[in-house]
């Protein structure tokens, strides 16, 4: 794929959405960090449902370590592998508190040190809580990739990698969220809605799913 296509699919998603967030909800980037957590394996949507009511009376580092892991568990217990969850949180909020004043470092390293973070949950909270132009290649931004040809690459680092060569520099930061919800709602992994796609024209997918 040229860069003229690349430029005009990122062009056209942000015609289409000009200002692309996460589903997660949250205020805070400690809150983000927590959502994003909880939300390996699991839907936003799980996810926000749960957080509602736990970051109603524990938003802090400070108040969820309050909580206890009985007290936190009951809040997540609705999301899958909560168990594990719960440990990493906690773990993640005395580092906090010990390492960081109890506030988020928006360094990669910093990020991946916690307890349950690895590159691209510490991408996704550098960009989305940050601003930083960086690109967690999950799933969803996975299979877009290398479907549409824009990066390929045979496993996400490597997709990680090509993204940020080749995006546009002025699309970089929101690419993120226009790639992962393009693939939730558009390019869904069994049946791709090709036709109803805005960017189909462009797409180098050879086996594109039009009736």
């Amino acid at each position: 794929m040229n860069r003229q296509k690349r430029s005009e699919i990122f062009s056209r998603l942000k015609a289409e959405n000009p200002q692309p967030t996460t589903e997660l909800e949250y205020s805070s980037p400690f809150e983000l960090l927590v959502a994003v957590t909880l939300s390996a394996q699991s839907t936003d949507k799980s996810v926000n449902k749960a957080t509602r009511k736990l970051f109603a009376v524990a938003n802090t580092p400070e108040k969820i370590l309050k909580l206890g892991e009985t007290g936190l568990k009951k809040h997540i217990k609705t999301i899958g592998l909560y168990n594990n969850k719960t440990t990493h949180i906690l773990k993640t909020c005395n580092m906090l508190i010990e390492q960081h004043n109890a506030d988020v470092p928006d360094d990669q390293l910093a990020l991946q040190a916690l307890a349950g973070v690895g590159r691209k949950t510490a991408n996704v909270i550098r960009n989305t809580a940050f601003g930083h132009p960086t690109i967690a290649v999950d799933t969803h931004i996975f299979r877009v990739a290398n479907r549409t040809k824009i990066a390929a690459g045979k496993n996400v680092l490597e997709v990680e990698k090509k993204l940020l060569k080749f995006v546009p520099q002025e699309y970089r930061l929101d690419a993120h969220h226009w790639l992962i919800l393009h693939g939730r709602y558009t390019c869904i992994a069994r049946t791709p809605r090709c036709g109803s796609c805005i960017i189909e024209d462009l797409c180098e997918f050879q086996q594109k799913n039009i009736d």
